[in-house]
């Protein structure tokens, strides 16, 4: 047993609860086989920024075999990586159902969502009023910026989501009936703490668009920066959005991709503990578009939703530029969303030595790399931490594609990656501001 293995023999030892699972082991979107593996059940974090969803992310990833220690995982062979993660992704939406079970289910996919709530888009009139005699609770809703008509159902008292679909989709067969899933912060930034809101005024036309949690003031951000809630008590600053922003257009002690780009900031998690999720990410899409954003970052994922895959077509029709994370839950899980979406640039992450992150997640495609560890980025103190993560790399990647104003000149730019897995190659590789 290697020096690394016997720690972690000790870790699990001394954690106060431990859970054998002896059925499959419940993914993201993926059931595993696994009866050897094992999940820690967590305490609830305490209620603050993106207290439901985000929040969890570090905690968990932290306390389920250090994930931040990048020596350890790369002497994990990938069986057990896979296992490892696939325990953190299963300790996360355990913590997620028992802390906020009033306000999140799993959807018939298994995958979380907003309780009691469908989205649906293409019903015509006599299929509304079918679902509103069923007991449907019906709310027509325009999303700004992109001709979106959306029905959102309230599920009749007694229903679980995963039976009101099927009910919903029998109903109304020629429409898109989903969950309000719930998407995930991509990668660990500092601890969350109180912070004052930035607010730099209003930002004009093609500035670069970000939506995750609020961002908060700092000396690095001093460029034009407006920011918009889209779900309750939203915008709150978060460590999050706050070291997202700063590799975007951060400048002085954080240098961002392009220093002192204007912000267009969309808070989808706000105090909500079902915050991130899809409805909340497609308005604030809409906002983007309708705003004039040139490129929107999206650090976060999860599962493949209807709503959100023809919101993203809609804004690209109109030609903002979207990025996304492909995640931290493993080369072995389900493809992450919205990177996946073919419309999407996916940024996968890479370490100080230019390899591929043993954490980072897969999408249908990848198109460029970028570093995700060895870095540092804003905190909420007016300072700098260390962060990991695809997350992180993804605004790198928006902030070069702001400055060189096209994908040709991205692929131009990128240095060859090793092998496979980096797409066109690596983006701002000097941009980690460890100096």
């Amino acid at each position: 047993m290697d020096d690394f293995d016997a720690e972690k023999a000790g870790d699990d030892r001394r954690e106060e609860t431990e859970m054998r699972w002896t059925r499959p082991l419940l993914i993201t979107g993926l059931w595993l086989a696994a009866p050897g593996a094992h999940a820690q059940l967590l305490p609830a974090p305490a209620a603050g920024a993106l207290n439901g969803v985000g929040q969890i992310v570090p905690d968990t990833l932290d306390r389920l075999g250090g994930i931040v220690d990048q020596s350890g995982l790369d002497r994990l062979s990938p069986a057990r990586l896979a296992d490892r993660l696939a325990a953190a992704r299963t300790a996360r939406i355990d913590a997620l159902l028992r802390q906020h079970g009033d306000q999140i289910e799993l959807d018939d996919r298994r995958e979380p969502a907003r309780r009691g709530i469908i989205l649906l888009t293409g019903a015509d009139a006599a299929a509304i009023e079918t679902l509103r005699a069923a007991g449907y609770g019906v709310e027509r809703i325009e999303a700004e910026g992109i001709d979106m008509a959306i029905t959102r159902l309230t599920v009749p008292d007694g229903q679980s989501v995963a039976r009101a679909l099927r009910s919903v989709r029998k109903i109304a067969p020629k429409a898109q009936a989903s969950a309000d899933n719930l998407y995930f912060p991509s990668g660990a930034a500092t601890e969350e703490r109180s912070a004052t809101l930035a607010s730099y005024g209003s930002v004009g036309r093609g500035a670069a668009g970000l939506i995750d949690g609020g961002v908060a003031a700092h000396p690095a951000l001093a460029g034009a920066i407006e920011q918009r809630g889209f779900v309750a008590g939203a915008p709150r600053a978060s460590a999050h959005g706050t070291a997202v922003a700063s590799l975007i257009g951060g400048y002085g002690s954080v240098q961002g991709a392009a220093p002192g780009t204007p912000l267009l900031v969309a808070d989808v998690y706000g105090d909500d503990p079902a915050g991130g999720s899809s409805f909340a990410i497609v308005r604030a899409l809409g906002w983007m578009a309708a705003r004039g954003a040139k490129v929107v970052t999206i650090s976060l994922v999860g599962p493949d939703n209807p709503l959100l895959a023809g919101a993203i077509r809609l804004v690209r029709d109109k030609g903002v530029m979207l990025i996304a994370a492909v995640g931290n839950d493993g080369p072995a899980a389900p493809p992450a969303y919205p990177a996946s979406y073919p419309q999407v640039i996916a940024v996968t992450g890479v370490d100080g030595r230019d390899r591929l992150l043993p954490e980072a997640g897969r999408a249908a495609h990848v198109d460029f790399a970028a570093p995700g560890a060895d870095m540092m980025a804003a905190d909420m103190d007016g300072g700098r931490g260390k962060v990991r993560g695809t997350s992180f790399a993804a605004p790198l990647v928006a902030g070069r594609l702001m400055a060189g104003g096209s994908v040709e000149a991205l692929r131009r730019e990128a240095k060859p990656g090793r092998s496979k897995g980096y797409g066109a190659g690596i983006l701002c590789d000097t941009c980690r501001n460890m100096d």
